[in-house]
């Protein structure tokens, strides 16, 4: 089970943003950056947020864009996603992407 989240996000030049290409059932390629990551200590994982590329360095406009959170491993080399399994972490990362996205002090 993995689910996206849909957030308005004007694009922001990012010049030293990892890339991390992801790859659809279908085999074809996306491009996505890193929007932030955070610990959570309450499930003792990392997660990362990804938006699309494209997305990001187009700067002018608002629009909206489909993100994705992952779990991710900080130290491991080969930089492996894992996908979110269970309703509680989704919750939890919800309401921490919408307080990033929504306060203004934070962007």
């Amino acid at each position: 089970m993995h689910r996206s989240f849909f957030v308005n996000w004007k694009g922001r030049k990012m010049n030293d943003a990892e890339l991390f290409v992801l790859t659809d059932e279908d085999g074809n390629e996306h491009e996505f950056i890193e929007l932030f990551s955070f610990d959570s200590e309450d499930f003792g994982k990392s997660y990362i947020i990804l938006g699309p590329a494209d997305a990001a360095m187009d700067g002018d406009e608002e629009e909206e864009v489909g993100i994705m959170p992952f779990i991710y491993n900080k130290d491991d080399e080969e930089g492996m996603l894992q996908p979110i399994e269970t309703d509680a972490e989704f919750d939890m990362v919800e309401e921490v992407m919408s307080t990033i996205f929504n306060d203004p002090n934070l962007q």
